[in-house]
């Protein structure tokens, strides 16, 4: 009989083995438990100094660092040249690895901007993510909304063209935007390039904070216009003048002594905590976000406010001044790594009096009605759960839920949704599509089609968590559908040598009326809950949440698909011979109906060119 393989070793004694190899460089840390999970990113500006922290059992630790120590079995570390490259590599390692004893920012989304595009007759529209394309920037803005409410009363005031370049150069008579005069017609004539160009100027000033200037601009143009009896021009120009008063109104707050600042507030209760972030640039207010650092119960206000500024700001551009509700431990430090990143000074401060007092007052109170509704709000979820739970024979509340749903037309441009769901409530990060690619399935075969999901999501999750340690693994899935769907998924589940991960199939019922659902479980009669019970409620809400994104997939995906031009799919026909054919015939419909001196007869289209799209058309059908 051998002898049993001695337990790994954890905690002090562990980072004290570390301590002797350690010299005073600065560097980033990483703690991890005896399966190599981290546990724990930390910078230092002297990693010897740093570490000998938690190798000290007499050192008073809060009981979440003591719990991150005892579960230690290892140690990792990279050294860096300065403390600025460690904060830098810390935030971007704890946004890569989320280890469960850092303060974790969960909701991670690019922000908005407006773009003005560097062209003769220059477009405005939205634009989100790296800032590739040529032009002028503005934002960011704190959501998509924001940034269509602006852009649409720009187009009022501005009458600036929204359209593609491609379309902009096809167009031969004015769209529905010039005439209900939100656009000016520059693609046709109906404005010339100085005035256009004027107008972008305009719609440049207003953006970068010049919005009085402008609208004084118009009201005299208005009154000398009325004085000359240009009544036309004159309500035009009122309108416009309307237009920009509505942008101002919905901003709310326009602070007069700010003129680029993120106000960040933080409030924290029972161990949860919500980061509020306006956005003030040109001093205007373009909106604000609220986020729920995941944090636990003896963090302090400055870790979180430090741990926030520097994963907020790993992929986004700074602005020059961040006012915080909380001064932070290292703000000379975090000033140098943003104003490295920025290019330019970067300022932090917690405004102590005046209007930035008052600025961070109004923020400081969004982020405590915020937290206290997230709260009520979790409450309820978490009772939702339970009961979800009990009615399911669940041996716990589950954290995740996963909702599946197949949508298709007569089995055409067929996609698979899967919508999760938590404590928290829907996260929308984790939504998933699936193509539908089996060439062997009959069209409009549900059951093939839920397989065909299941089986590359159970693919999925044996290859990226085999030992379910990253949460990946859902605590229960349902299944739109009943005791067909049911028998499929399980035969899916057996072939993965998957037993043990409960699903639930939700049928419509009787009559295919909601309230009247009934749920199938494997080698169990299917069975109703009471038709006002809150969790019935909250199923039917999973299930209608998983139908509405299962059809906008399949919709953009159908939208997509009527798009596609077939003179894309021709050799040698790039964007301005397809300008040419299009232009000549009308669509791509006459272009396949056109002879073949007709082809030859088109600008640009040499004669090779004109058999080849011949061919195409005429082979093809």
């Amino acid at each position: 009989m051998t002898d049993a393989a001695p337990p790994a070793r954890t905690g002090y004694e562990v980072i004290q083995d570390h301590l002797k190899t350690l010299d005073g460089s600065p560097g980033v840390y990483r703690m991890l438990d005896d399966q190599s999970r981290v546990l724990y990113v930390g910078k230092a500006r002297n990693l010897r100094n740093r570490v000998s922290n938690y190798a000290r059992p007499s050192a008073q630790h809060s009981r979440r660092i003591e719990r991150m120590i005892s579960e230690t079995a290892s140690m990792m570390f990279l050294t860096t040249r300065t403390e600025t490259e460690a904060l830098l590599l810390e935030q971007n390692l704890i946004k890569q690895l989320k280890p469960k004893f850092n303060v974790l920012l969960r909701d991670d989304k690019s922000f908005p901007n407006i773009l003005v595009t560097d062209h003769p007759y220059p477009m405005i529209k939205k634009h989100r993510g790296a800032k590739k394309e040529r032009g002028s920037y503005y934002g960011p803005f704190a959501s998509a909304g924001a940034v269509n409410r602006v852009l649409s009363q720009l187009q009022k005031g501005f009458q600036l063209r929204n359209c593609s370049d491609s379309m902009f150069e096809a167009r031969t008579r004015p769209c529905l935007q010039y005439q209900i005069k939100r656009c000016s017609g520059p693609c046709v004539g109906k404005i010339s390039e100085a005035e256009y160009a004027k107008a972008v100027k305009d719609s440049q000033r207003f953006l970068s904070g010049k919005s009085t200037e402008i609208q004084e601009t118009l009201a005299a143009q208005m009154a000398e216009a009325s004085e000359a009896m240009e009544f036309e021009r004159a309500a035009a120009l009122r309108d416009r003048i309307r237009a920009l008063t509505q942008v101002q109104t919905a901003q709310g707050i326009n602070p007069q002594t700010v003129a680029e600042a993120d106000i960040i507030a933080l409030h924290m209760d029972s161990g949860q905590a919500c980061v509020q972030v306006f956005f003030i640039r040109a001093n205007q207010n373009w909106g604000n976000r609220d986020f729920y650092p995941r944090v636990g119960p003896d963090v302090g206000h400055a870790e979180v406010m430090e741990a926030f500024i520097g994963q907020f700001y790993d992929q986004k551009e700074p602005p020059r001044l961040l006012l915080l509700s909380h001064g932070i431990e290292n703000d000379d430090l975090m000033c140098e790594a943003l104003s490295e990143k920025l290019g330019r000074k970067v300022e932090i401060s917690v405004p102590q009096r005046g209007e930035k007092a008052e600025l961070m007052d109004s923020a400081v109170r969004n982020a405590r009605e915020s937290l206290a509704r997230r709260m009520s709000e979790s409450a309820t979820q978490a009772k939702l759960l339970r009961g979800l739970a009990e009615a399911f024979a669940l041996d716990a509340p589950p954290d995740r839920i996963e909702v599946y749903d197949n949508s298709h037309i007569q089995g055409t441009n067929a996609v698979g949704g899967m919508i999760v769901a938590g404590p928290d409530g829907f996260m929308k990060n984790q939504y998933r599509k699936f193509n539908i690619k089996g060439e062997e399935l009959t069209p409009g075969d549900d059951f093939g089609m839920m397989k065909e999901v299941l089986n590359r999501r159970l693919k999925r999750l044996l290859k990226e968590d085999p030992d379910r340690s990253k949460g990946l693994w859902p605590d229960l899935m349902l299944i739109d559908g009943g005791a067909g769907q049911i028998s499929a998924v399980a035969e899916i589940m057996a072939e993965h040598g998957v037993n043990d991960l409960p699903f639930v199939g939700v049928a419509k019922g009787v009559d295919r009326d909601a309230g009247k659902e009934e749920f199938y479980r494997p080698g169990a009669r299917p069975f109703a809950l009471r038709h006002n019970d809150p969790v019935l409620y909250f199923i039917q809400r999973l299930r209608d949440e998983a139908h509405r994104f299962a059809i906008g997939t399949h919709r953009a995906k159908r939208a997509k698909s009527n798009m596609k031009n077939p003179l894309d799919e021709i050799s040698g026909v790039g964007g301005a011979r397809k300008r040419a054919l299009l232009a000549h015939f009308g669509s791509a419909k006459a272009v396949s109906r056109a002879n073949l001196a007709d082809l030859k007869a088109v600008d640009g289209v040499s004669e090779s060119l004109a058999e080849r799209i011949y061919a195409f058309f005429h082979e093809n059908g």
